[in-house]
């Protein structure tokens, strides 16, 4: 079974940066792509960026900019650097992982942007 473990939400002031982390349980799996997606409460998950096993990235336009994404060298890590932040990206955080066994979710780190 894989888990995704999050890290590194919490708070942050208007204009600020916090970085997420997120490493899945298998190292020895493959996850072609691995991103973030983001909850508020009451609203659908959305995406918030992924990136492939070839560190092919893809963001949206809310946080073309902003935030970056990125896999470590182990390629089961990935990571989204958040800077500029609004508070707008108040929201759980979600990270994912997809291969051919399956759709993977992490239990959600909490990230709130206000002054």
């Amino acid at each position: 079974q894989v888990q995704l473990v999050e890290s590194g939400g919490g708070m942050a002031q208007p204009g600020g940066s916090l970085r997420l982390s997120c490493a899945a349980s298998r190292s020895d799996v493959n996850y072609p792509v691995m991103g973030w997606h983001r909850q508020i409460p009451g609203k659908q998950r959305e995406l918030v960026g992924l990136i492939t096993f070839g560190n092919v990235t893809h963001l949206v336009d809310s946080v073309k900019g902003r935030f970056t994404i990125s896999r470590g060298d182990a390629k089961n890590t990935v990571d989204l650097q958040m800077t500029a932040l609004e508070p707008e990206d108040t929201a759980i955080y979600y990270c994912n992982a997809q291969n051919l066994r399956g759709e993977f979710w992490g239990q959600g780190t909490q990230v709130t942007v206000s002054s």
